[in-house]
C-alpha cells in the first residue's frame, strides 16, 4: 500500500516534493556548512601547532655576540633557531623581514607547505613566502640589500634574483591580523651576504626556543638562562601564551557560526514545518478515503509521510555535497590564516549526521501532522487583545479586521511564525548594527586601544640613541600641533617568569586607564591588561619586579594599554615613573643597556593631520623620516574581521522574517478567503480589502519592531562588551540611532511591499464563487 501511495504522490505533486527536497538541500547546505566551518575553525591553531614543531618561547636580548650555542646546550633545550632582522627592497619596494638560520625551518617551527617546497638552505637565491604575500611557486623576485656603509652607500648594495620556491605556514610564519604575508629568505642568503647585511659590526640575532617541557619549562630555562647571561632584564615572550589569544578568536568567532547553524536550523525548521503542514493537509482527504477503506491510523501516518521522507532524503544529499564543496571557503577570518590544510575538507561527522537526521525529522514531523489532522476538531481560535481595542476605540473596519487577522489564527492556522520571524529578523538585523557600531567606534579610534599618540620617533636602541635627543625634543615640541611628547625609555624587568615591559610615564602624559590609575611615585606601577592576568595582578596588589639593580616591590595603581614596541603589543607591560625606571635599571650597567628601545611618543591636536606634522618635523630638525605617524594598534585588522559574521546571521534572519510574514500575508488570504468574502458581501470595498492585508502587514512589521528592537539592542551590547573586553579594548557602549530607525523605516516599507500581491488577490477575489466552495 505504501509503495503504491508513493508512485500515486510522485506523479500526482512532485512539484510540491521537489521544492520540498530543494528546501531542505538548502537548509541542509546552509546548517551543516556553518556547523563544519566552526568545528575547522575553533582547532585550526592547534592543528598548525601540531604539526610545525613550535617554538615555546622567543628570546629577545639585542645584544650583539649573545652566546646562543650555550644557550643550545641548556637542560631541557629541544632546539634553537636564531633569527635579525634586515631591510631590502622587493621589486623595488622597500620591505623588512627576519631572516632566520637553517633550524628555523627543521627543528623549530618547521612550517606546513601548502604548495612547492622549502628553500635549499645553500642557495641564496631561494625564498618562500606565505599565503598573503600574492607570489605564487615559480615566480621571481628581485631583492635588492640595503647598504651599510654610511660612508659610501653605494658600496654594498647586491642585488638578486630569487625563485620562489615554496608557500608555507607556521605559527611564527604566519600572515599578520590583515592579511599581509611574508617573504622568508633561504639561510643561504646570510651565508653569501653576511657583511651587506649585518655590517661589520657583531650581528645581533634573537632566537626562538623550542622546550622539551613545552611551556611548562619556561621558567626553569629562564632562571638557567638568566645564569648563563647575568642579565635580568632578557625579554621572554611566551609564545603559548599568544597562541591563547588566537584560540579564543578563532572560538568566539566559532560559536558565531554555531549561532548561526542554530538560528538557520531553527528558522529551517519553521519553514520546512509549514511546507510539511501545507503538503499534509493536501493529502488529507486522500487519508480519510483510505482510513474508510480500513487502514490503521498509524499505518496512514507512516503512509502519508513517505513523499516527504523521500524528497527530504534527496535534498539532504544535495546539502551534503554542497557543504562539501562550500567547505573550500572555509575556515573564516581569523582562523583562516591558521588552518594548516586549506581547501574542500568534507567534515564526515557532521554531514553523516546531517544526511541522517534531516530525512528522519521530516518523517517524524510528516507523520505527526498527518495523524494530527485525521484526529483534529475544530475550535475557537482566541483573540487578540489588541484587535480588541482596535474595535473598541472605533478604528475603521480594514484596520480592525487587518489587526485580528495578523494576530488571531483563525480556522486551521497560526500566527505564532510570522510573529516569530518578524521578531527574530528586526533583533538581528538590530544586534548586527548595535555590534557593527562598536566595531566602527573601536576601529575609527586607535585611542580604543591605548594609543593616545598620532606620531612617534625611534631614536634608540640597546642603549644608544640615533640623535641628540635633548636638542630634538624643544624643536619637536614648538610645533604648534604637538600637544604633548612623553620622552619613552622601554626595558624588560621580570615578575617571577614573566617578562614585562616597562614604559617610562612623563607627569603630563594620559594613557588609556581601564581600571585605577596611572603611577604617581617610584613604588607604583600600571600594569597592561594581559600582563597583569599572566601575573595574577590586580588594582591594590603589590608585585615584585626585578631589573639591573635587583628586586624592588610596586603597588598596582591601575591597569592601563601601554605602547607598542617591536617586542610587545599593547596588552603587554606597564607604566612607571621616571624614578621608578631608575629604580629598577641601572645606567652603568656593564651587562644591561639603560634601555631596550628609546621613543618619543607625541600626541597631536585632534585636527591634525600626522603625515603633514611628522613631514613639518623632519624639515624643522633635519632627520628626516625620524618623526612618524603612528602605525595603527595590532589588534585592529583582527577586530575588523570578526564584523562580517554577525552581519551575515543578521542578513540569514532578515530573510527569515522576509519568508515568514510573505507566507503568512499569502497564507491568510488564502485561509480568511471566506471570511473576506463575507466581508465582500456586506459592503467592503476593494480597496478596504486591499487595507485589510496592508493593516495585518503593518501590524507584523509593528509587532516584530516593539519586541525586536530593544532585544536586539540589548543582544548586540553584550555580544559587543563580550568581545571588547576579550580583544581587549576600551569599552564605549556602542549607538546606533540612525542606522535603527533606518532600519524600523525599511521593515514598515517592506512589509508593506510584501502585501502587494496578496492584498491584490484579496481585492479581486470572486465573492460569488468563494461563498459557494464554502
Amino acid at each position: 500500500m505504501t509503495a503504491a501511495w508513493l508512485r500515486l504522490e510522485l506523479l500526482r505533486r512532485w512539484r510540491s516534493l521537489l521544492v520540498l527536497a530543494l528546501l531542505v538541500a538548502l537548509a541542509t547546505a546552509t546548517v551543516l556548512t556553518a556547523v563544519a566551518g566552526a568545528r575547522r575553525g575553533e582547532t585550526a591553531v592547534d592543528r598548525l601547532l601540531e604539526r610545525t614543531l613550535p617554538a615555546d618561547v622567543a628570546v629577545l636580548p639585542n645584544q650583539p655576540g649573545f652566546d646562543w650555542a650555550a644557550v643550545r646546550e641548556l637542560p631541557g633545550v629541544a632546539a634553537v633557531g636564531t633569527y635579525a632582522g634586515i631591510d631590502y627592497d622587493i621589486d623595488g619596494e622597500p620591505s623588512a623581514g627576519l631572516l632566520g638560520d637553517d633550524e628555523t625551518l627543521r627543528t623549530v617551527e618547521r612550517p606546513v607547505v601548502l604548495d612547492g617546497r622549502l628553500p635549499d638552505a645553500t642557495r641564496p637565491d631561494e625564498v618562500v613566502v606565505t599565503s598573503g604575500h600574492g607570489a605564487n611557486v615559480g615566480d621571481t623576485v628581485t631583492l635588492r640589500l640595503h647598504p651599510v656603509d654610511p660612508v659610501d652607500p653605494a658600496a654594498a648594495q647586491p642585488e638578486l634574483d630569487a625563485t620562489v620556491v615554496g608557500v608555507v605556514r607556521s605559527y611564527w610564519y604566519l600572515d599578520d591580523a590583515a592579511g599581509t604575508g611574508e617573504l622568508i629568505p633561504s639561510p643561504g642568503l646570510y651565508a653569501v651576504y653576511e657583511r651587506e647585511l649585518l655590517g661589520d659590526a657583531p650581528a645581533e640575532f634573537n632566537a626562538i626556543v623550542r622546550l622539551a617541557e613545552g611551556e611548562a619549562g619556561i621558567a626553569d630555562f629562564r632562571a638557567r638562562l638568566e645564569r648563563l647571561s647575568g642579565r635580568t632584564d632578557l625579554d621572554l615572550v611566551n609564545l603559548a601564551e599568544l597562541a591563547r589569544h588566537d584560540r579564543e578568536v578563532t572560538a568566539f568567532e566559532a560559536d558565531a557560526l554555531l549561532v548561526f547553524a542554530l538560528v538557520a536550523a531553527v528558522a529551517s525548521g519553521v519553514l520546512l514545518g509549514l511546507a510539511v503542514a501545507r503538503y499534509a493537509a493536501a493529502t488529507q482527504p486522500d487519508l480519510r478515503v483510505l482510513r474508510a477503506l480500513g487502514l490503521p491510523p498509524r499505518r496512514l501516518g507512516w503512509t502519508a509521510a513517505a513523499g516527504p521522507a523521500l524528497a527530504a532524503a534527496a535534498g539532504a544529499v544535495v546539502g551534503a555535497g554542497v557543504a562539501v564543496v562550500a567547505s573550500g571557503w572555509f575556515p573564516i577570518g581569523t582562523a583562516a590564516r591558521f588552518e594548516p590544510a586549506p581547501g574542500v575538507d568534507g567534515d564526515v561527522l557532521v554531514l553523516a549526521a546531517g544526511t541522517v537526521l534531516v530525512p528522519a525529522l521530516i518523517l517524524l514531523g510528516a507523520a505527526a501532522t498527518a495523524w494530527s489532522g485525521l484526529r483534529r476538531t475544530p475550535g475557537r481560535a482566541s483573540a487578540s487583545a489588541a484587535a480588541d481595542a482596535a474595535s473598541r476605540l472605533g478604528a475603521p473596519v480594514p484596520v480592525v479586521v487587518g489587526s485580528r487577522f495578523a494576530l488571531e489564527a483563525g480556522r486551521g492556522g497560526t500566527v505564532r511564525p510570522a510573529v516569530a520571524g518578524a521578531v527574530a529578523g528586526v533583533a538581528g538585523v538590530v544586534a548586527a548594527v548595535t555590534f557593527s557600531a562598536g566595531v566602527h567606534d573601536a576601529t575609527a579610534h586607535a585611542e580604543r586601544f591605548g594609543q593616545v599618540h598620532q606620531a612617534e620617533a625611534f631614536v634608540g636602541l640597546t642603549g644608544d640613541d640615533f640623535v641628540p635627543v635633548d636638542d630634538l625634543l624643544p624643536v619637536l615640541a614648538a610645533d604648534p600641533d604637538v600637544r604633548v611628547i612623553n620622552d619613552t625609555l622601554m626595558a624588560v624587568a621580570a615578575a617571577g617568569d614573566r617578562s614585562v615591559s616597562l614604559f617610562t610615564m612623563d607627569p603630563d602624559w594620559r594613557p588609556v586607564v581601564t581600571a585605577g590609575r596611572t603611577p604617581a611615585g617610584p613604588d607604583e606601577v600600571a600594569l597592561a591588561p594581559a600582563s597583569a592576568e599572566t601575573i595574577g595582578a590586580a588594582v591594590g596588589d603589590t608585585v615584585r619586579l626585578t631589573g639591573t639593580r635587583g628586586e624592588r616591590t610596586f603597588d598596582v595603581t591601575g591597569i592601563a594599554f601601554v605602547p607598542e614596541s617591536p617586542h610587545n603589543d599593547y596588552t603587554l607591560g606597564g607604566w612607571v615613573t621616571p624614578g621608578g625606571y631608575d629604580a629598577l635599571f641601572d645606567p652603568a650597567s656593564a651587562v644591561s643597556p639603560r634601555f631596550k628601545f628609546h621613543l618619543l611618543l607625541l600626541a597631536l591636536r585632534a585636527e591634525a593631520d600626522p603625515a603633514a606634522v611628522a613631514g613639518r618635523l623632519g624639515e624643522a630638525t633635519g632627520e628626516a623620516g625620524l618623526v612618524r605617524p603612528a602605525a595603527p594598534p595590532s589588534r585592529l585588522a583582527e577586530l575588523r574581521q570578526i564584523r562580517a559574521i554577525p552581519m551575515f546571521l543578521a542578513g540569514f534572519l532578515a530573510v527569515l522574517a522576509l519568508g515568514a510574514v510573505g507566507h503568512a500575508l499569502a497564507s491568510g488570504v488564502r485561509r480568511r478567503r471566506h471570511d473576506l468574502a463575507v466581508l465582500r458581501a456586506l459592503g467592503l470595498t476593494r480597496w478596504q480589502s486591499r487595507a485589510v492585508v496592508a493593516t495585518q502587514a503593518t501590524v507584523l512589521a509593528l509587532a516584530g519592531l516593539l519586541l525586536g528592537i530593544p532585544l536586539g539592542i540589548a543582544l548586540g551590547r553584550v555580544v559587543w562588551r563580550g568581545v571588547a573586553e576579550a580583544t581587549p579594548v576600551d569599552h564605549v557602549e556602542p549607538a546606533a540611532l540612525v542606522a535603527i530607525v533606518l532600519t524600523a523605516a525599511a521593515a514598515l516599507v517592506i512589509a508593506n511591499l510584501l502585501a502587494a500581491w496578496p492584498s491584490h488577490r484579496a481585492a479581486s477575489m470572486r465573492v460569488g464563487h468563494v461563498l459557494r466552495a464554502e
